[in-house]
């Protein structure tokens, strides 16, 4: 049963809300709806920033699952068998493994004179099977100019964007870069004591580093540059099928003996502890901003129920008068806020995951470091609901509370 305070605080709302200016109604859920836009985007901006360069590295680079090499050993050893074995787990739906090893890509040696200055840059020189690697990372959409490779491509590689002067988006001093190289041009890869002429066939663009500063051939040619012709290799990249988890990929490869000759971990496990201070230093710094909006709000909506409530302490002091309990007009009050409260929030949450977040998943904010999506986890935003609810609640029922306190009659004849 309903207790009879509550039935006629309720009824006592919904005849304040009908009889309010339609005006002042739209202007207090409009604040509404920027306090709550104010308390998701902020952080969600912020938190974006960093989860979209997140998610380019999973996306690009590691995928579900990353199979690398131990910290003691140069690759990973009996790579053939630990491949076997992730192709054998039923949650596995591709895979690619990469020979990396350390070089330096020299151009305009043609021309260049015995007092020129080297035009060399240090780079990472991956070997792929480029079917598979496109595959499980869609590396094949970076290029932006040129062509990805093809199996059984010989003498030709792919340069990554960081490697070449005119794509560089911010000047380092102590990274070097490649001038006037495109598409056509030969270059020279230095691999130990191995020089290797090739083409360039195409060139990526990517916000990951571990692709913008990465040089890409056809592993089989690779191979024999590098001397590894045992089937060992650096890195396998696992893709799982989206009715396994990679949580459970990780942990059957560990079950299998693939943690004895390698590091097996998920995408998050390979993050740099440093991504997940950030975020969470992002996350703060955005709840810190955004309450100031809540306390914006929280004053705004004490400041119309403390107005209101005073214009209609004549009114207020009759309903004592014949009767009506000052708990039931306190919560006809507080029923008032909650309205104000849950209709902005129902619009904010329209707004937040109808339009907002898959605005900028389609469009991302372009930044140097990543591409910025609106980070806005439904168990979060929850929470900031609730807690926009419970502030409103509490600054409209204190001017209330105020009001109703003093003396009937004082009020009904409307001296202070």
């Amino acid at each position: 049963m309903i207790p009879l305070n509550v039935r006629i605080g309720f009824f006592l709302a919904l005849r304040a809300i009908r009889r309010a200016s339609l005006w002042t109604t739209t202007l207090i859920i409009f604040v509404m709806i920027l306090t709550f836009l104010n308390l998701v985007v902020i952080s969600g901006i912020l938190v974006g920033l960093l989860q979209g360069a997140v998610d380019a590295v999973r996306t690009e680079y590691t995928s579900d699952v990353i199979i690398s090499t131990l910290s003691d050993k140069s690759y990973i050893e009996n790579s053939p068998s630990v491949i076997a074995i992730a192709r054998s787990i039923p949650g596995v739906e591709a895979l690619t493994a990469r020979y990396l090893e350390s070089s330096r890509i020299e151009a305009g040696y043609q021309t260049r004179k015995e007092s020129d200055k080297p035009n060399l840059a240090n780079a990472l020189i991956v070997g792929i099977d480029p079917e598979e690697e496109d595959v499980v990372t869609g590396i094949a959409d970076k290029i932006i100019e040129g062509e990805f490779l093809v199996p059984g491509d010989y003498d030709m590689i792919v340069i990554g964007n960081y490697l070449l002067k005119q794509y560089l988006p911010f000047d380092t001093p102590g990274l070097a870069t490649l001038e006037g190289v495109g598409i056509g041009s030969k270059v020279r890869i230095h691999v130990g004591d191995v020089t290797r002429e090739v083409t360039v066939k195409g060139i990526l663009k990517s916000k990951v580093d571990e692709i913008a500063l990465r040089a890409f051939m056809v592993d089989t040619q690779f191979r024999s540059i590098v001397g590894r012709n045992d089937g060992n290799v650096d890195e396998v990249s696992i893709k799982v099928a989206g009715n396994s988890t990679p949580e459970e990929v990780r942990d059957a490869l560990i079950l299998r003996g693939a943690d004895l000759d390698a590091k097996v971990q998920t995408f998050e496990e390979a993050q740099p502890q440093a991504f997940k201070d950030i975020i969470n230093t992002f996350n703060m710094l955005g709840t810190m901003f955004s309450s100031i909006g809540l306390v914006v709000a929280s004053v705004t909506i004490f400041i119309v129920i403390f107005v209101n409530a005073l214009t209609r302490r004549k009114f207020i002091g009759i309903m004592k008068g014949i009767g009506i309990s000052g708990r039931a007009i306190e919560v006809s009050y507080v029923f008032q806020s909650i309205f104000y409260a849950a209709i902005g929030s129902a619009v904010g949450l329209a707004l937040v995951y109808g339009f907002l977040v898959p605005y900028f998943l389609a469009n991302p904010i372009d930044f140097p470091f990543s591409d910025g999506i609106l980070v806005a986890p439904v168990e979060q935003t929850l929470f900031r609901v609730g807690l926009l609810v419970v502030s409103t609640v509490v600054a409209g029922y204190i001017p209330a509370w105020m009001i109703i306190r003093r003396n009937t009659l004082d009020s009904i004849l409307g001296r202070n």
